[in-house]
C-alpha cells in the first residue's frame, strides 16, 4: 500500500471519528487519543512511517472497545491495523 492509500485511508478513519458519538468519559479520552496518534501519522504519512507500540496498543484496545458501539468505526481501525502491520510497523 502506498503513503497515499494510507493517507486517504488515515483521512476516512478521522472523518468517522469525528462522527462518533462516546458518551461516556472513557470513549471520549479514547477517541482522542485516536485522534492524536491519526494526526501524527497523517503528518508523517509522506515519510517512512513508523510507529510504537503503545499507539499499536491503543489501536488494538480501540477495536475492541468500540466492537459493538461502533461497527464501522471498529471495521476501519481493523483495516488501519492490518496496513500497518502488512508495513512492517
Amino acid at each position: 500500500m502506498t503513503n497515499q492509500n494510507l493517507r486517504d485511508l488515515l483521512e476516512k478513519l478521522h472523518q468517522e471519528l469525528q462522527q462518533a458519538d462516546a458518551t461516556d468519559e472513557a470513549s471520549r479520552e479514547r477517541l482522542r487519543h485516536l485522534e492524536a496518534d491519526i494526526h501524527s501519522l497523517l503528518e508523517r504519512s509522506d515519510e517512512n512511517v513508523e510507529t510504537d507500540e503503545t499507539m499499536l496498543e491503543r489501536l488494538q484496545d480501540s477495536i475492541d472497545h468500540f466492537e459493538v458501539t461502533h461497527p464501522r468505526l471498529t471495521l476501519m481501525l481493523s483495516q488501519m491495523m492490518t496496513i500497518l502491520s502488512n508495513a512492517g510497523i
